[in-house]
């Protein structure tokens, strides 16, 4: 015990002996941290492919994250349907965590599916390859479909049929005074045959006496009479059979008798 104390004694005598400069110390070692410069960390890249269908940005950037801090990240998407092309790319902050990410979880059977996991040299990564990637992804509107599938009135159509007969009338005369004789039907038919399609259902409608005959289901019936006598004189197959009076005899080979051996001959 004795010695133990004398130890501690000369060991706590020994450290007070400079106070100041065991004050310094820690100051001094922050400030060596400071001044000595720290080697900045290299991004590294990994290709990712195989994805499953569902995993989006934000569960890839979940998963991915656990290994180290993703800077930037992009999953590969269709243009026309805005679905996932089933690749993506992730960059982490280290390249040495890409490099550990890349050998991990290549061939990692990932919701049934085998994941395809790439280090991506520097060099071969592309300057715009996380372009715009930290926008929000918004699925395709697709203004030009819904344009094409838009329900139009009356007047609407008949401006429409006005515009394609004039560019129609434009064609023909460039082909005339280029010398070129070519007859087509053009528009001009088409737009007959659905005015007169209109005309007729128009007048099948308005046929009744009905003071809203259009909507009237005296009409509707009428019109649901009409499509089924229509199908079933379509589906009806007539076959025409002999009558039952005239019977035509039925004609079978003659049998040819035989000749008899002449005996008389032989002897």
């Amino acid at each position: 015990m004795a010695a133990a104390e004398a130890g501690v004694v000369s060991a706590a005598s020994f450290l007070s002996l400079e106070p100041q400069a065991r004050r310094r110390a820690p100051q001094k070692a922050r400030r060596d941290r400071r001044l000595c410069p720290q080697e900045p960390l290299q991004p590294g890249v990994v290709y990712v492919g195989h994805l499953p269908r569902g995993i989006c940005e934000p569960q890839l950037r979940e998963y991915f994250g656990q290994f180290g801090t993703v800077t930037r990240l992009r999953l590969s998407r269709s243009k026309k349907t805005g679905g996932s092309k089933g690749y993506g790319f992730i960059e982490f902050e280290s390249d040495d965590v890409a490099k550990i990410v890349a050998d991990t979880m290549n061939n990692y059977l990932f919701s049934e599916r085998l994941l395809k996991c790439h280090f991506m040299p520097p060099e071969k990564v592309h300057e715009d390859l996380f372009k715009n990637s930290e926008r929000m992804f918004r699925k395709p509107s697709q203004p030009a479909v819904r344009r094409y599938n838009k329900v139009r009135s009356l007047a609407e159509k008949a401006r429409m049929a006005k515009r394609l007969l004039r560019k129609e009338n434009r064609l023909r005369k460039r082909l005339a005074e280029r010398g070129i004789k070519y007859s087509f039907p053009g528009f001009s038919v088409v737009i007959r045959l659905t005015f007169k399609k209109s005309k007729s259902e128009l007048s099948d409608s308005l046929s009744s006496q009905d003071p809203t005959p259009v909507c009237t289901p005296t009409v509707l019936e009428r019109r649901k009479a009409r499509q089924a006598d229509d199908d079933a004189e379509d589906n009806e197959i007539t076959v025409k059979l002999p009558p039952a009076s005239v019977k035509k005899p039925v004609q079978r080979p003659k049998k040819r008798q035989r000749k008899e051996p002449n005996l008389k001959k032989q002897k």
